[in-house]
């Protein structure tokens, strides 16, 4: 790919080959988006939007690549080209890599809604990176700026060569399905941020073991009524039995053990007495490595 460099700044003035299209999805870690946001309200002043390396792994077939983790790239961008930091970012992909070395990069990423001939030449210059694999540029509209919503757009796309000139200005972007996942240990740090009003008032506090009990059991019991509500409702004939919805409900009721009131809660107080047994002795086995830690480092 032809460049024209200039001390640590590689500007970006032509295009390299696009590589076939292959449908796949992508699945983004929440880590991502609070990474973006976070570079986004530290950018520079007059700065409109902010580029970065999207970092992940590829399924073996090559159906699903999962975007992990991400850093930020300094570029410019003015009226007649646009520049990208190429040695901060090759030296923030070696650091990323001594650290998690199964992380490749499979693309890039910018604040806005719009694409543009600029964005046509940064997803040029990540496809080179990224060969022979096609390298995804997730957008976050972090301005709002599509009419009729109140969130942050969240789209991924691939581009693809159009016309006969194997040109950057001459390829499209065609979107690709994503979504949002977290595990199970991410939850809990995501319903705090969910919580928390805004910056003017307090955050929301840690919740303790029995708070997040507490709220699973409601959530279990809020979702119980909805369903005998829904039953309810379909033997009244209010509303259209769906038999998908039937087998799920069939399903779910079979796999629960058939166990009268008084075992269950006996059960369960066993359970969670053993529970606060084992927190209990956490806690009291913590206590006194740190006594333990404070007399050494005394003598």
């Amino acid at each position: 790919m032809p460049l024209s460099t200039k001390s640590s700044t590689l500007h970006l003035t032509s295009t390299s080959g696009v590589p076939a299209f292959r449908p796949f999805t992508c699945v983004i870690n929440p880590v991502v988006l609070f990474s973006i946001l976070d570079h986004y309200l530290r950018r520079n002043e007059g700065q409109e939007r902010v580029i970065g390396t999207l970092l992940g792994v590829r399924s073996d077939d090559g159906t699903e690549v999962e975007i992990r983790n991400c850093f930020n790239v300094p570029h410019q961008e003015n009226d007649s080209e646009v520049a990208v930091d190429m040695e901060h970012h090759r030296a923030m992909f070696e650091l990323h890599q001594r650290v998690n070395p199964k992380e490749v990069i499979v693309g890039w990423y910018a604040t806005g809604s719009q694409l543009n001939s600029y964005s046509a030449l940064i997803q040029d210059f990540y496809s080179s990176e990224v060969a022979p694999f096609q390298a995804v540029h997730l957008t976050m509209d972090t301005d709002l700026a599509v009419k009729g919503t109140q969130t942050m757009g969240l789209q991924t796309h691939i581009s693809a060569p159009v016309g006969v000139s194997a040109k950057s200005g001459n390829c499209m972007f065609l979107p690709v399905p994503c979504e949002v996942r977290y595990f199970d240990a991410e939850r809990s740090g995501l319903e705090i941020l969910a919580t928390a009003k805004n910056s003017d008032e307090r955050t929301a506090s840690l919740l303790s073991d029995m708070d997040h009990l507490e709220i699973a059991i409601a959530k279990v019991q809020e979702m119980l009524e909805r369903v005998s509500q829904y039953v309810q409702q379909v033997l009244n004939g209010k509303e259209p039995a769906n038999n998908a919805i039937g087998r799920y409900i069939m399903d779910s009721v079979s796999v629960v053990p058939k166990v009268d009131a008084t075992s269950f809660e006996k059960m369960f107080n066993s359970h969670l007495q053993d529970l606060l047994m084992v927190v209990y002795l956490a806690n009291m086995t913590r206590t006194q490595l740190s006594v333990a830690e404070r007399l050494n480092t005394l003598v």
